[in-house]
């Protein structure tokens, strides 16, 4: 006998201080509630194997602004990291969840942190996935960041979306870049919008900007000892070139957050997105959450 077709998810579209946040809801409304929140330049289809791994739970997977559906910020504002937390903090209070677990991946892993510490009566869990803090910044940086997110405003706020002739050229990019052609396939049905050119490229250019204010170590280990809610971090294999980096994270987390629970799943950084690791993932957030 065939396994059951899992349901096809909801499109969800909610309105936080004028501002459109997209997203898609599976599992049941009086399911276990979970916020998702994508990486840089993903969208919430990259939750999708997740959701279908996790039927028993009520998650919603957001299109942070600026990515997929939802809408982008106006010109005078910015991508920081914590840019979103009001906002998300409103989805909570419009979805009527007075207390959620939230997961995040990548940068979402990040901000996810953030809303967290900043608001653990909102957040009963915690769950990171191959991520959990920026890389510190030196504080002598400080002027020299500044200046380098002052130039990319410059060049980015009037840019055009980048073009392509067809889906397969977005999928092939995103390959460039060391990403297996699966991710950006599924992430395309939300990432590109058809134009009479082929089609355009959904998420806000200033993405791409270099940041105008970055944590330094003693704020992310703030963060961390901040956090009063069960964390688990799940770490796919480092890519190579970011061992030291992600070596350093984890010993931040570890000296500082002893009772974190760790699981280590091998894979790519985008691992949840594909059917076996999903599943593995899923099956170590449902131990956790037990």
């Amino acid at each position: 006998m065939q396994p059951p077709t899992p349901p096809i998810p909801e499109e969800l579209t909610l309105v936080v201080d004028g501002l459109t946040y997209a997203g898609l809801a599976s599992g049941p409304v009086d399911a276990p509630p979970i916020l998702a929140l994508h990486g840089w330049q993903d969208n919430a289809n990259s939750f999708l194997q997740l959701a279908r791994a996790l039927p028993d739970v009520r998650l919603v997977a957001l299109d942070l602004s600026g990515h997929g559906l939802s809408g982008h910020r106006s010109t005078d504002a910015t991508y920081q990291i914590w840019d979103d937390l009001p906002q998300l903090v409103g989805v909570l209070d419009a979805l009527g969840w007075a207390q959620c677990a939230v997961l995040g991946h990548s940068r979402g892993a990040i901000i996810a942190t953030l809303l967290a510490a900043t608001q653990p009566e909102r957040v009963h869990t915690l769950i990171t996935l191959d991520s959990m803090l920026p890389r510190p910044a030196k504080d002598e940086d400080f002027a020299k960041t500044l200046r380098a997110f002052l130039k990319d405003r410059a060049a980015l706020l009037n840019r055009s979306p980048r073009q392509y002739a067809t889906e397969q050229d977005f999928v092939a990019r995103r390959s460039r870049m060391g990403e297996p052609p699966l991710v950006s396939t599924v992430l395309a049905e939300r990432a590109l919008k058809p134009c009479d050119d082929g089609f355009v490229h959904r998420n806000d250019p200033r993405h791409n900007g270099a940041s105008a204010v970055r944590m330094n170590a003693q704020q992310c280990i703030s963060v961390l000892k901040t956090l009063s809610m069960p964390v688990l971090n799940i770490w796919a294999t480092p890519r190579k070139g970011l061992e030291d980096d992600i070596a350093l994270q984890r010993a931040l987390i570890a000296e500082h957050m002893p009772d974190v629970t760790t699981v280590d799943i091998p894979g790519h950084h985008h691992w949840h997105m594909e059917p076996e690791p999903a599943e593995q993932i899923a099956t170590a957030i449902r131990q956790f959450l037990v």
